[in-house]
């Protein structure tokens, strides 16, 4: 079930959902917005062997800080949020790019759902579809974070190679087993 912004509000109240910063003019009727943060993340093609990504070796990126970047079209960058997010256990979330960001060919994707117990910024990765380079600016509102209730708390919470990340973070994918 995909939580109210009633709900929304009481987590957040009784510190159960913690979303940091967070303006109450963020909760919409169904997801919290969040902000775009100032650190980004693009694949550092001069250090990647055999001219192509792989499952089984760590990726290399450029990191980058800065409160705007332009993002040429047909790029790929990771980003992060400006919020941190806590996920309680018995609820999950997914990251949804807004619809007027997509309307300018900005794909926002987060790979998958947001755990139960997850906690840590979420990391973005934003692909320009359009023809045309997009200026990403930081603090401009840029996805929607849904929150669903679990059918029951998760054995398991997460705790995995994502947990407390404070800035955007590449693909950890080589440390599975």
């Amino acid at each position: 079930m995909i939580l109210s912004d009633k709900k929304i509000k009481e987590l957040l109240k009784q510190k159960e959902l913690v979303v940091s910063p967070l303006d109450q003019s963020a909760i919409q009727p169904a997801s919290i917005d969040c902000r775009l943060g100032s650190h980004y993340l693009s694949v550092d093609d001069t250090q990647i062997e055999d001219g192509m990504l792989s499952f089984d070796k760590e990726i290399k990126y450029r990191d980058i800080t800065s409160d705007s970047i332009i993002l040429p079209a047909k790029s790929f960058i990771l980003a992060t949020t400006q919020e941190y997010i806590k996920i309680p256990n018995g609820y999950s979330a997914f990251v949804e790019g807004r619809s007027s960001i997509g309307r300018m060919g900005l794909f926002i994707q987060n790979a998958g759902w947001v755990d139960s117990g997850f906690e840590g910024t979420i990391t973005l990765e934003l692909y320009n579809a359009n023809s045309l380079p997009i200026k990403l600016t930081a603090g401009k509102r840029i996805c929607q974070l849904v929150i669903c209730e679990m059918d029951q708390p998760a054995e398991s919470p997460y705790n995995g190679k994502y947990q407390g990340q404070s800035y955007s973070v590449g693909s950890r994918v080589f440390l599975d087993t």
